[in-house]
């Protein structure tokens, strides 16, 4: 029934009226800083938090901030960057453009004239990127080289459809660290088939990339350069690798109700572009179908399902049977003008059958539950937001991952929250500080793997992983489970064509490795099931229940578009200055909390290293 409607309405869509472009914008376009300034300064409505934005919802809210109110409260830079964007979104002439790397054709058909479009464009990405440690003498060194061929058009007004295909050769290097057990060590299961603890291989942070900043470029594994017949999870050495990401996008009622299926990265929730803690950014893509109806200014739902993919570890097929796993998430946000922005949003990960309550969005997926039996993964996400335009705003964003509670030192109080403030700043263009801390609970995240019964049920089959992971990736914010995080960041655009980003972070993290590692502490951690305060080892005590890992991470960035060329420049710099602290007793199992101190030890070393990336891109979207 639902193809059916979906099918319905994509035919529907098909009307005869001029076209316009409902693909995505990608989520890593300044058009997403642009226009969070811009709202914050009440230069234009505010939008959804709902993205990636369709290239029509960019466009209408461009103009709206080139509109005469706004002529004297916009520098002349400003309003040039906004032009230069619009004329970015717009579709190219028919025929060649020589400056977006584009050919574009344009017919119509049947009696009504029906529009088709399509635009056939190539791009190239290619960077180099070090890192040099010289606590320990160690130099290392990475490259992206990517190309891209994509394909889009539009069928009538309200039907959009685009693919992306990108090939490359990459080299990401990273160390090993050690083991980790994904209960902990020692760990009893009091049903030996239903819980076991797993070893699994640790590794550090890519060595010429800032911590949590690096974004896998490739889908399911990389080949081996010198080795085309096998794969790898992870390119140490040179390998290839691509990527397919495409979509069809159908907008109704001028923008009201927008309707996707595509395979497109994504963010959820009214926090600051890159904050979200229930789907963010830095997400894997994944494959869905998903909704958007806002038929009032001050209301709007969204409803998203899709499939989730494995981490390739050791082949296909073995790698993926426990990771048959489907997302579902349903939001509300209620806006009061400009000023006030309410989200409440449900997810849940599932294993895949045919299971229409979370699908549905006219029903809570948490009350659901409780109907068809507790064989899935479920959490809460909560927004509020408080915005004076001109001013700032400031915000609070809290996930609840089937927390027990949250003001008790229990590991099943798996919640993330964050706090932060951002205010737009009278220098240079688009200028804006922000400040936030993010505080992830040990756990949070992570799921036991439950055996169901369409799965084999207990005692066979195999167990479902139900973590809020993709392709071994969170699906909510970057830090693991067991840390917190200082940020602040300065963006401005001191001269038209120039993206510039200072950055500050202190990111504390619970060791996954070693003698002194603490449960809890990675995306694959399975929470005892024994909950209660009679288990030591469930309880948390955050720098004060084991080893945990100090990040100090100073890094600038800058994006310089040249001018009247299709070609970017852009690079990073920075130190991270990384050191360990340790409790004075064995970790997680006296049930208290024990005084820390600094140790630098072979095991858990202090160290500086210091990273640079330099790269270009070619016909840059």
């Amino acid at each position: 029934m639902r193809l059916k409607l979906l099918a319905f309405l994509f035919i529907i869509s098909i009307l005869p009226l001029s076209a316009q472009t409902h693909v995505s914008v990608p989520l890593d376009s300044y058009v997403y800083h642009f226009l969070e300034q811009a709202a914050l300064r009440g230069l234009c409505a505010p939008l959804s938090g709902i993205r990636p934005y369709t290239r029509n919802v960019v466009i209408k809210a461009i103009n709206e901030i080139l509109t005469e109110d706004n002529a004297d409260r916009l520098r002349v830079n400003e309003r040039e960057i906004l032009q230069q964007y619009l004329n970015k979104l717009t579709p190219p002439k028919t025929g060649f453009d020589w400056q977006r790397g584009t050919f574009r054709s344009e017919t119509t058909i049947g009696n009504n004239e029906i529009l088709l479009s399509a635009n056939l464009g190539i791009g190239a990405d290619i960077s180099g990127s070090a890192g040099l440690y010289p606590s320990s003498g160690r130099r290392y060194w990475g490259m992206e080289t990517w190309g891209q061929i994509f394909l889009n058009g539009d069928i009538g007004r309200k039907f959009s459809w685009d693919i992306n295909v990108d090939a490359g050769l990459t080299k990401v290097p990273r160390s090993y660290l050690g083991e980790y057990n994904t209960f902990y060590d020692g760990f009893e299961a009091p049903i030996q088939k239903d819980f076991v603890n797993r070893v699994i291989p640790i590794y550090s942070e890519p060595l010429t990339h800032f911590p949590y900043t690096y974004q896998k470029r490739w889908d399911g594994s990389v080949h081996l350069f010198n080795y085309l017949e096998g794969f790898s999870p992870w390119p140490n050495d040179p390998a290839i690798g691509y990527s397919l990401l495409s979509e069809m996008t159908a907008s109704f009622m001028d923008d009201i109700f927008i309707m996707r299926l595509g395979r497109i990265s994504h963010e959820w929730g009214s926090s600051p572009l890159g904050s979200s803690l229930a789907l963010n950014t830095m997400a894997r893509p994944f494959l869905g179908i998903e909704a958007e109806f806002r038929p009032v200014s001050w209301f709007g739902i969204a409803t998203m399902t899709g499939f989730l993919e494995f981490f390739n570890t050791e082949s296909q097929k073995i790698s993926a049977m426990s990771f048959q796993n489907a997302y579902s998430i349903t939001m509300l946000q209620f806006r009061f003008r400009n000023i006030l922005f309410l989200d409440f949003g449900e997810m849940v990960i599932w294993p895949k059958r045919f299971e229409l309550g979370y699908i549905f969005p006219l029903t809570s997926s948490i009350v659901y539950k409780g109907n068809v039996g507790d064989y899935d993964n479920l959490a809460f996400v909560f927004n509020l937001m408080a915005q004076y335009p001109g001013i700032g705003n400031i915000w609070f964003s809290l996930f609840w991952d089937e927390a027990r509670g949250l003001f008790n030192n229990l590991d099943n109080t798996m919640v993330a929250y964050q706090a932060g403030m951002n205010f737009p700043l009278p220098v240079m263009s688009f200028s804006s500080l922000k400040l936030s801390y993010t505080k992830v609970n040990p756990y949070c995240y992570t799921h036991l793997r439950v055996f169901t019964p369409f799965y084999g049920g207990p005692g066979g089959g195999l167990p479902m992983e139900q973590s809020y992971t993709n392709n071994g990736e969170s699906l909510g914010y970057y830090t693991p489970p067991n840390s917190d995080e200082i940020l602040i960041s300065f963006k401005t655009m001191p001269f038209k064509n120039l993206m510039t980003n200072f950055q500050y972070q202190m990111i504390r993290r619970g060791a996954d490795f070693g003698s002194s590692a603490v449960d809890g502490s990675n995306l694959l951690s399975e929470l005892d099931p024994q909950r209660d305060w009679s288990n030591h080892v469930t309880r948390r005590f955050f720098l004060r229940d084991g080893a945990y890992q100090w990040m100090h991470i100073v890094r600038v960035s800058a994006d310089w578009h040249l001018p009247s060329l299709p070609v970017a420049l852009f690079g990073e710099a920075g130190v991270v200055y990384s050191y360990f602290t340790n409790i004075d007793a064995p970790a997680n199992i006296t049930g208290r909390a024990h005084p820390y101190s600094r140790v630098n030890t072979p095991e858990y070393p202090t160290s500086t290293g210091f990273i640079a990336t330099i790269g270009v891109k070619i016909f840059p979207r």
